[in-house]
């Protein structure tokens, strides 16, 4: 019988699938699919519906049936874990920001603006449609030189909004372990966020190994300097600038932002940055698909034992010795790159120092889940981050560290 065995191959392939929402992946081949599991898991639950009832017209003659009613109730039942785990999570960020921003933070901006911002931390339906175009249009120039280092020419792509006036500036970070990546990594991100009145740069930054700590700082820095010196023509407000950064981005962009010389920044967000070296080396993730401990030597020149005071002015939780601007801190429940115990540590030790802190931690998320932008996480990143750039850059406690 056809049908049957047609329901068999499509629920025993979400099964697979839908695994790796529960069990992390044991090598890096396998990793794209521990990263993505959880971010379609409404069209694994969707599939293994539909094989589910197919299964069920045949249930009572066929084995095959049966196994494939048993796989795919498996298969709904792992699926659903992520949108049951991340309810509680939708909730605190809310009350975070508010306590970060004051509880009327969203009516410091124009009600146009704030129509534009997403709605809730989910909505179902852009699961299989998608987060659409921007709201508004975007002018995008792309390439622009900023400056020209050890033979390297390093560059930023500019987002700009095409309403008058001047724009609060995000600059953005791309990740990579420190090793790869561009400037035009997640345009979409930053097409949305220039929808929303903010002058996005995305800056570039020399790569390990040939480029080694604090290259990489010292490039993003020399970016702010270009950003400041040409801001005008640019119609940006660098008074009111964000830095966002993602994995190894993200700990340029705390790097950057918890540095003294640095009272202008109004804000930082980390999507899974790295926050001590030195810890995650002496403890790897398990399993550690990307090898962090090589990744490390690559991007420091040693270990943390030939070169222990690198490993320290590399690692952002030591530059928490002061109030420092707010920061809003994306980590992934089951991160095997950066464990969500870091993000956790930095949160505890900025609160500690009198520095607002919104954390989310995605209970059943891996490293880089925001590539699936319409995924449930990466649906309440965007939420949140959405929110906290608003708030830093308009909130009256957020205008001073």
């Amino acid at each position: 019988m056809m049908k049957p065995r047609v329901a068999l191959a499509i629920a025993a392939l979400t099964t697979v699938l839908a695994i790796f929402i529960i069990a992390p992946s044991p090598s890096e081949t396998l990793y794209p699919l521990s990263v993505g599991a959880p971010e379609v898991s409404a069209w694994l639950f969707f599939v293994a519906t539909a094989a589910l009832l197919l299964a069920l017209r045949h249930v009572k003659r066929s084995v095959a049936a049966q196994i494939a009613a048993m796989l795919a109730v498996a298969t709904i039942t792992m699926s659903s874990v992520p949108f049951v785990r991340l309810r509680g999570v939708a909730g605190r960020v809310e009350t975070e920001l508010q306590a970060t921003f004051g509880a009327q933070y969203l009516e410091h901006i124009p009600q146009t603006q704030r129509a534009m911002l997403r709605p809730a931390p989910l909505v179902m339906r852009d699961l299989f449609r998608g987060l659409g175009s921007p709201a508004a249009s975007v002018r995008i120039s792309r390439g622009v030189t900023v400056a020209s280092v050890n033979g390297v020419t390093l560059t930023t792509d500019v987002y700009q909004p095409t309403t008058a006036g001047t724009h609060p500036v995000v600059v953005q970070v791309y990740g990579g372990a420190w090793q790869r990546g561009k400037p035009a990594d997640f345009s979409a991100f930053a097409e949305r966020i220039a929808a929303l009145g903010f002058v996005v740069f995305a800056i570039d930054y020399r790569h390990a190994p040939q480029f080694q700590f604090p290259a990489q700082v010292d490039d993003v820095r020399r970016a702010l300097s270009w950003i400041g010196t040409n801001a005008a023509s640019w119609q940006a407000d660098t008074s009111r600038l964000v830095l966002i950064g993602r994995s190894a981005g993200a700990h340029l962009a705390m790097l950057a932002a918890y540095a003294t010389e640095a009272p202008y920044i109004r804000g930082v967000v980390s999507l899974y940055g790295p926050v001590d070296l030195t810890e995650g080396y002496r403890l790897p993730p398990s399993p550690d698909p990307l090898d962090v401990r090589a990744v490390e030597r690559a991007f420091l020149g040693g270990t943390p034992a030939q070169m222990p005071e690198r490993y320290r002015a590399a690692s952002p939780i030591s530059l928490v010795v002061r109030a420092l601007p707010p920061s809003l801190l994306i980590y992934g429940g089951r991160d095997h790159i950066v464990e969500a115990r870091f993000g956790a540590a930095l949160a505890s030790k900025l609160r500690a120092t009198g520095s607002p802190v919104v954390h989310v931690q995605l209970p059943q998320s891996e490293h880089a889940f925001d590539n699936i932008a319409n995924g449930p996480a990466g649906q309440l990143a965007q939420y949140a981050i959405e929110r906290f750039i608003v708030g830093a850059t308009t909130s009256r406690a957020a205008s001073a560290p």
